[in-house]
């Protein structure tokens, strides 16, 4: 018997994995062209601020927030797949593959 539950935990990981994982240059783009709006912040399950910045897209200042925050997305996506890695990995019962 295998002291794992699940027959391959690596091959569902993976496959949850890549379902839930967020391209970087998605995020950039978004961020670029949509950040007057939120959309990059729902993109990364931020509804809360992305919402906040629908309620002030009127006002000029997140079209300038959005533009500064396409310069931080490389940092942002990676550490919101490794977050979403974790969890699978936590609710699998599996180390975090490498």
């Amino acid at each position: 018997m295998s002291s794992e539950p699940y027959p391959n935990p690596q091959a569902i990981f993976n496959q949850q994995y890549e379902m839930v994982r967020r391209d970087e240059v998605v995020g950039i783009l978004l961020a670029l062209f949509l950040g007057t709006f939120g959309i990059h912040h729902f993109y990364l399950r931020r509804t809360g601020l992305g919402i906040l910045y629908l309620l002030f897209c009127w006002t000029g200042i997140t079209w300038i927030l959005g533009v500064i925050e396409c310069f931080f997305m490389p940092a942002q996506v990676p550490e919101f797949n490794a977050i979403q890695a974790a969890g699978i990995a936590a609710s699998l019962g599996i180390a975090m593959p490498a």
